[in-house]
């Protein structure tokens, strides 16, 4: 993420804060993330040198200015006119990280060889609670690499329960050990 991101995301989450919309501005930016994703050809032509500015406004308050709250739509019109509609993303991320620091939530990500249980999420979930003493949105990924065990990632930390991971740290202290 660069530093404009943080610093467009991070405002728009003082704005969001101060208006008390947080909920309802992280909702609107997910689903208009998806959008673009979904939909890269339309960036595209929102960043388009050729199209003059107002124009490209214009089609961001046609798909955006009956659905979307106003200060989302504004400031997707401003980083049309600065030409920064590639950080949109970035700004996201910035929102997000802010607002799960205000709500005390941390974002962890599971990965295993199959998919886990409902049950098993559950379990995992309210165990990450317990470490971390923050709501978990757990997100799962499947790796067939992965053996056996759990990898998760939870705020920069990496907990790995995997097999490959035990036999590496059985390995580094074998090494530890003859050196």
């Amino acid at each position: 993420m660069t530093q404009t991101a943080r610093l467009y995301g991070s405002s728009l989450y003082e704005l969001a804060a101060e208006e008390q919309l947080t909920d309802v501005l992280m909702e609107q930016m997910e689903e208009v993330r998806q959008l673009f994703r979904e939909n890269p050809e339309y960036v595209k032509l929102l960043g388009e040198p050729s199209i003059p500015g107002e124009k490209r406004e214009e089609l961001l308050e046609q798909a955006f200015g009956g659905q979307a709250q106003r200060y989302l739509v504004n400031f997707l019109k401003l980083l049309c006119q600065r030409d920064l509609m590639r950080e949109y993303s970035g700004c996201c991320q910035e929102f997000r990280r802010r607002y799960n620091e205000d709500h005390n939530i941390a974002e962890a990500l599971v990965t295993s060889a199959v998919a886990l249980s409902e049950t098993q999420m559950e379990a995992l979930k309210a165990r990450l609670e317990k470490i971390s003493g923050k709501q978990v949105l757990l997100t799962q990924k499947t790796d067939p690499k992965v053996v056996a065990g759990l990898r998760v990632e939870l705020e920069g930390r990496q907990l790995d329960g995997t097999v490959q991971g035990r036999l590496s740290e059985m390995s580094k202290k074998l090494n530890e050990v003859i050196v």
